[in-house]
């Protein structure tokens, strides 16, 4: 039963992260483009987090929080830049 569960769940967030590039590829404006690659943040996490699930390791999970933590960092980051047209003041 987790199997079939982890299966579909692998195949959508997939879906997901294809999505993603292809917004983050085609995107219309700067904004869209940081929140297409917050999206990506996001769904790397979860396929990460569904691949430790899988194999039963621990590790998947310490590496789905330094992205999360890098991933958040990075688009403070943007958005400051984009807004401000500065990162560090």
């Amino acid at each position: 039963m987790i199997d079939t569960a982890l299966t579909i769940a692998f195949s959508l967030v997939g879906l997901a992260v294809a999505l993603s590039l292809w917004r983050l590829l085609r995107g219309p404006d700067a904004p869209d483009r940081i929140l297409a690659l917050d999206t990506l943040y996001v769904n790397t996490i979860a396929l990460l987090v569904l691949f430790g699930i899988q194999i039963d390791s621990n590790i998947y999970f310490e590496a789905a929080l330094l992205i999360a933590l890098m991933g958040f960092v990075g688009t403070v980051a943007l958005c400051k830049y984009l807004l401000r047209g500065d990162i560090i003041e």
